[in-house]
């Protein structure tokens, strides 16, 4: 394995050996350095959310004061999930390295793909219903009138 990557599979090695969650790693590198390393902790916080790759977007976004992480590369143990991939997109990474596949993941108890499945058609796989849309689109107009808005 690759240097990255070998971090990457020990933070997942750690997590499962102290049950903290499933067997997932993630590494942070900025020129040449890590910046940030995690594992999946979802059973350690009860939070759906703390996967690796969410964990270590965190952590880099703490340690270097920033949410645009562009000129990082993401390692991770694999394929990234759709709530992982989303965050990747916002953290503006543009290269990751994965190890294990989506079917991989799948043979392992991990079925992301349904989760790519019911994105394409959310409305089948949720009852989703507008509410007081008038009134909270306003909320864009007031964004956009906002002199001292940081653009994301």
């Amino acid at each position: 394995m690759t240097q990255w990557m070998d971090i990457a599979y020990n933070e997942a090695i750690l997590g499962m050996d102290h049950n903290e969650g499933g067997p997932f790693g993630a590494v942070i590198v900025c020129n040449g350095e890590i910046v940030a390393r995690s594992h999946n902790e979802v059973l350690k916080t009860n939070d759906p959310t703390a996967h690796a790759e969410i964990n270590a977007l965190r952590k880099a976004s703490h340690l270097l004061g920033r949410f645009d992480l562009s000129d990082c590369t993401l390692y991770t143990t694999c394929y990234p999930c759709p709530m992982c991939m989303g965050a990747i997109f916002w953290a503006r990474i543009s290269i990751v390295y994965y190890g294990a596949s989506m079917e991989d993941a799948a043979i392992g108890g991990f079925d992301d793909a349904k989760f790519y499945t019911m994105i394409r058609n959310p409305e089948h796989a949720l009852d989703l219903r507008p509410l007081d849309g008038e009134e909270t689109k306003k909320l864009f107009e007031k964004w956009q009138e906002k002199n001292d808005r940081t653009v994301y």
